[in-house]
């Protein structure tokens, strides 16, 4: 069965092929499948899972494909949550990783590394080709936000999230590690015996 991951960021896509790596499911991009380099749904969602749902369900029916999409974000106690589901667009629709990473910092509050608790969280969402959403999980990965930038690895927002579990920071961790620890992996460990059911069922 083929799969549409319904994202174009490459660092999720990579992320998403090495958690979903299922006897029988072909795990294809939005390119792969067809859709135009442009494509993209607008997230007019307020929670995390109503903009993994319109992902799911439109790219789903764009491609006339099982689409499995994601939608995460990072919540900043000392900022009241935010920046939430505008994470990628917090410091601009153009900005960088790093314009990202600096304008967060930039809010913080003076308080020490310990009082700065986060979490990532991500909500997975399974659509059957006429959009139907057949499934939907949320993961988390706790932890805070560290003023100095460490690690190489990931994307967004993992240099200065330090994993409260790991005592390192997203962007230290091994891609395994990362996948063990992450809100995304902890998303998909949650619907991926549903996937893999669901596959075994079509078969």
């Amino acid at each position: 069965m083929k799969l549409l991951v319904a994202t174009n960021n490459r660092g999720k896509v990579a992320e998403l092929l090495r958690l979903l790596d299922l006897p029988g499911l072909e795990l294809v991009t939005p390119s792969e499948a067809g859709l135009a380099p442009d494509y993209d749904v607008e997230e007019t969602g307020t929670t995390f899972k109503e903009n993994a749902v319109l992902k799911a369900e439109q790219y789903a029916r764009a491609a006339q494909l099982h689409a499995l999409a994601d939608d995460s974000g990072l919540e900043v106690d000392a900022l009241g949550g935010q920046p939430g589901v505008y994470s990628k667009r917090f410091a601009g629709e153009d900005a960088t990783d790093q314009d990202r990473i600096n304008f967060l910092l930039a809010k913080l509050p003076d308080l020490p590394d310990e009082q700065l608790t986060a979490r990532f969280v991500a909500a997975i969402a399974f659509a059957g080709p006429d959009g139907q959403i057949l499934r939907i999980e949320e993961g988390y990965c706790e932890g805070y936000i560290t003023r100095q930038q460490r690690g190489t690895g990931g994307f967004g927002y993992d240099p200065i999230f330090l994993v409260k579990a790991a005592g390192q920071t997203l962007a230290e961790l091994s891609p395994s590690e990362k996948n063990a620890h992450s809100h995304r992996g902890n998303g998909i460990a949650r619907i991926r015996p549903f996937i893999q059911q669901y596959l075994q069922n079509q078969s």
